[in-house]
């Protein structure tokens, strides 16, 4: 039988590495909960074996328990292979994260590398996370008499089942808990959610500008989650320009921004949200964008291009998720981004302080942007450079774009893009707002 070093075994030479072998037996609990470690086989698989006596196996476990935490209890054998003496160490737990001499190690392929604060954090969450699940808490101030049997009876009929009682339809969706209301019901189904969770609420804002130097209206709204959804598409389209088409004799209203992919984006920061944040969800309506602001960053390790480029989800209300997806509100294969992507490719996803937020651009801006800048683009036209025009077209769509993005769209150096920009500062064309990080362009009014 030849021996491979792999994510669940670990192969040393002898006890001389034994503080190597504390290392792997941690890092592979904490990747695997279980796995094997033999002294006297050489990582190549070679058993070369050595001398054992029971003090070596007293030493051995001793040095596993001294210092690996939390404690662990290991099969600890004198075994022959080959006709050569060899220890076995047989080990399981799952108590993450385990610590090695007071570091925390993950196995990758056949190595041991050491968890950085984020990714221990991670860890520690994964571990604790049907505990630390605000969804499927009791919410302990709540009686049955607080929900709404119209709200429940309403949710049924959408989501295709029959009423039969309050308490039991409530237990049939999981959201009693040993005859208790859990936080989603109360969110969901309550005659006043907010009563029992002051951030059940919605604020919105109109600014007059592209940024929050001028404010046109505010509103919050309070509620449970179907209704504040429900606010928020209305008050977006209610603040966005509306176009139209015809469809034979019949006349469709188009929103500047695909309706689908805001109603999604909205269901999305209710859905995913970080309930324990005291925070709402915001909508934010400027001149040239809107935004959808949500408590809480990605959850579960992902990252803005993960979610862009693959299809997972990782959700840290379930619970909550389970429900709109009975009523057709989500999707349960974590189509929501691509949806959106494929409706407004320009869509925009941040994590800012600790919010998650999407940002949609306004065509209505772009257009009356682009229309102004060609006009007197075309009064300068002999005062500009092929560059210069295509630079101040790009920068009336992409406000936000870099100078390495301007490089490749124009096929031309960093260093003349940057010479580009100088000229059209120079003639009072563009300017820059903000700092070279977390700036944007724009373009001067004329």
């Amino acid at each position: 039988m030849k021996f491979i070093e792999s994510e669940t075994l670990e192969l040393k030479k002898s006890t001389s590495e034994i503080k190597e072998a504390v290392i792997s037996i941690s890092s592979i609990l904490n990747k695997h909960q279980h796995g094997e470690l033999y002294f006297g086989i050489k990582n190549s698989g070679d058993v070369t074996g050595q001398n054992i006596t029971e003090k070596t196996l007293r030493d051995v476990s001793k040095a596993i328990s001294d210092n690996i935490e939390p404690k662990i209890y290991p099969l600890i054998k004198h075994i022959k292979l080959k006709g050569k003496s060899c220890i076995k160490v047989q080990f399981k737990g799952t108590n993450i994260p385990y610590y090695a001499h007071g570091r925390a190690y993950i196995r990758v392929a056949d190595e041991d590398r050491q968890l950085s604060a984020k990714e221990l954090e991670g860890l520690i969450l994964k571990k604790n996370k049907d505990k630390l699940r605000w969804d499927t808490e009791i919410c302990k101030e709540a009686k049955l008499s607080d929900i709404s049997a119209k709200k429940l009876k309403s949710f049924l009929k959408n989501a295709g089942l029959k009423y039969d009682t309050l308490r039991s339809d409530l237990e049939k969706l999981k959201l009693l808990s040993d005859g208790k209301l859990c936080n989603t019901a109360v969110i969901l189904f309550a005659k006043k959610p907010q009563a029992f969770f002051p951030n059940a609420r919605l604020r919105c804002a109109v600014f007059g500008t592209t940024d929050t130097s001028f404010t046109i209206d505010m509103q919050d709204f309070e509620g449970d989650l179907f209704f504040l959804i429900e606010k928020a598409e209305e008050y977006i389209l209610k603040n966005i320009h509306i176009g139209m088409k015809l469809e034979g004799l019949r006349r469709i209203d188009v929103p500047e921004i695909d309706k689908a992919a805001f109603r999604e984006a909205i269901i999305n920061a209710f859905c995913h949200r970080d309930y324990r944040e005291y925070d709402s969800v915001n909508i934010a309506v400027f001149k040239d964008h809107i935004e959808i602001r949500s408590p809480g960053l990605l959850y579960g390790g992902l990252t803005i291009e993960t979610i862009k480029t693959k299809m997972v989800s990782e959700r840290r209300n379930e619970l909550i998720a389970e429900m709109l997806h009975r009523v057709h509100f989500i999707e349960k294969w974590g189509r929501g981004i691509r949806l959106i992507l494929s409706k407004e490719p320009d869509t925009e996803f941040s994590e800012v302080g600790t919010k998650f937020v999407t940002m949609f651009k306004r065509r209505s801006y772009i257009e009356e942007v682009k229309k102004g800048a060609e006009s007197w683009v075309k009064k300068l036209g002999e005062k500009l450079g092929e560059n210069e025009n295509r630079i101040v077209e790009i920068v009336v769509t992409n406000k936000f774009v870099t100078i390495p993005e301007l490089s490749k769209m124009l096929k031309i150096s960093t260093t003349a893009v940057e010479n580009n920009i100088a000229k059209l500062k120079a003639k009072k064309i563009l300017k820059r707002i903000g700092p070279d990080k977390g700036g944007h362009w724009e373009v001067i009014e004329k």
